[in-house]
């Protein structure tokens, strides 16, 4: 780890801790993290998720000293070891599909003053009835992605641009060996379904799925983690070397 620079080009560590690693750095309570941290953070994690199996935490997360760092790895060692199990040797891709917003040639209404309570409800309905149009065409638009792309899992989120159409972000599980596979069906897709604008990026640290496991896990310590394949200034987690290693960066 002596070429990778943490946040604020501080140096990077590595500290055993039984079967993981922990990849960190030194911080400065005095120093304000910004766009920059974020951007050390994550490279940090890239680099360690060539090697291994990673865990990050989120970026930001810090520990007081030694000592609350190995005692927050040990009380949660179970979980973390059976996150990795989950992750090893899976990979990120993400999607951005846009599409025509289905309920664009109705435009949403700005409810009245609940005064007139008759106009008020009918127009409360209307939004309510295009909010359940736009979530039906993304549930279908999603269904085509996972059928087609086969995922072990996915995250999908929806939102209104302001050109007024509909951003679909699509975050796929899959196998590091299929990564060319994937590739093949995204060009095959692209030269099949022209009526959607889609963008593909990858393939990342499996950042979307290591949140959702580790939702809730970490507490809030102060010294700042990340468990890898995480950027750098939180820590990460990451198997045994050369297995998982964790990282505060």
């Amino acid at each position: 780890m002596e070429s990778v620079l943490g946040v604020s080009g501080n140096q990077v560590f590595l500290y055993p801790a039984s079967d993981l690693a922990v990849v960190v750095s030194e911080h400065n309570p005095a120093e304000i993290l910004n766009q920059k941290s974020g951007v050390d953070h994550a490279r940090v994690i890239a680099d360690c998720f060539q090697h291994s199996t990673v865990l990050p935490f989120r970026f930001g997360t810090i520990f007081n000293d030694d000592d609350s760092l190995r005692k927050s790895i040990r009380s949660n060692q179970r979980q973390f070891l059976g996150h990795i199990d989950k992750l090893r040797g899976k990979t990120e891709m993400h999607l951005k599909i846009l599409v025509d917003d289905c309920c664009s040639h109705t435009a949403g209404k700005r409810a009245p003053a609940e005064g007139a309570s008759r106009e008020y409800f009918t127009t409360l309905r209307e939004n309510a009835a295009r909010q359940r149009e736009r979530q039906t065409r993304a549930r279908a638009v999603s269904f085509q992605m996972h059928r087609l792309f086969m995922p072990l899992d996915e995250e999908v989120s929806c939102r209104l641009t302001d050109s007024g159409k509909m951003m679909l972000d699509v975050a796929h599980l899959i196998d590091r060996k299929g990564v060319e596979r994937y590739l093949n069906k995204f060009s095959a897709t692209c030269a099949v379904m022209r009526e959607y604008q889609m963008q593909l990026s990858g393939p990342w640290p499996p950042y979307h799925f290591v949140h959702r496991l580790t939702c809730g896990t970490h507490s809030h310590q102060q010294q700042l983690a990340v468990a890898v394949p995480i950027p750098a200034t939180a820590s990460s987690l990451v198997e045994s070397l050369p297995e998982p290693i964790a990282v505060l960066a």
